[in-house]
């Protein structure tokens, strides 16, 4: 929906209404994220859809445009990481649903602070359990699969047989942080 105005800055109201509505959502998938380690589709299904349909009731076919847009954007970013069993599938449509309010860019650039929040959290809870080396070995062995064996399918098997083992970060938590703090830096919450 954000992505449709033309001047969001004409829109204030609108847009401070989208962001805090997104960031309880958010809150309440990061949350739930958190605690199950599972971004539950009766969250993420309604989000979409309702993205969808508020961008074209109240902008027509070009907020539905940018909606689609939106929605795109945010697979695309996350599905190649489930697509090899290293995110799971709430989250993928968790940031979809992002999209589907913001459009492409703002997608694109929450999901850029949220991919820097998710790395330093994935090595804050590293260290904290003290397992550098461990973790250290596995990412080496994920980076070199991932550029030797070609086949999705072998690489999430490989995933598959190694989650037992790894520190799994609920990436639910990443995306809200992320989000967030793009609308607090863009001024959308104030």
């Amino acid at each position: 929906m954000l992505g449709a105005m033309s001047d969001p800055s004409a829109h204030a109201p609108l847009v401070m209404a989208v962001s805090w509505m997104l960031t309880v959502v958010l809150v309440l998938a990061a949350v739930i994220d958190g605690w199950k380690l599972k971004v539950p589709n009766w969250l993420t299904f309604p989000l979409i859809l309702l993205g969808w349909g508020c961008s074209w009731a109240m902008f027509g076919w070009s907020g539905l445009w940018a909606s689609f847009q939106g929605t795109a954007v945010g697979l695309g970013l996350l599905l190649p990481a489930y697509a090899i069993g290293g995110m799971g599938a709430g989250d993928v449509k968790l940031l979809a649903g992002v999209g589907a309010w913001l459009g492409m860019t703002d997608t694109l650039w929450a999901f850029v602070i949220s991919a820097v929040v998710g790395a330093v959290l994935a090595v804050g809870m590293v260290l904290y359990r003290g397992a550098w080396k461990h973790h250290q070995q596995q990412f080496m062995e994920i980076v070199q699969e991932i550029l030797t064996v070609r086949n999705p399918e072998e690489l999430a098997a490989r995933a598959a047989e190694r989650k037992p083992q790894m520190l799994l970060l609920p990436y639910g938590i990443p995306i809200a942080i992320g989000t967030i703090t793009y609308f607090v830096y863009g001024g959308m919450l104030l």
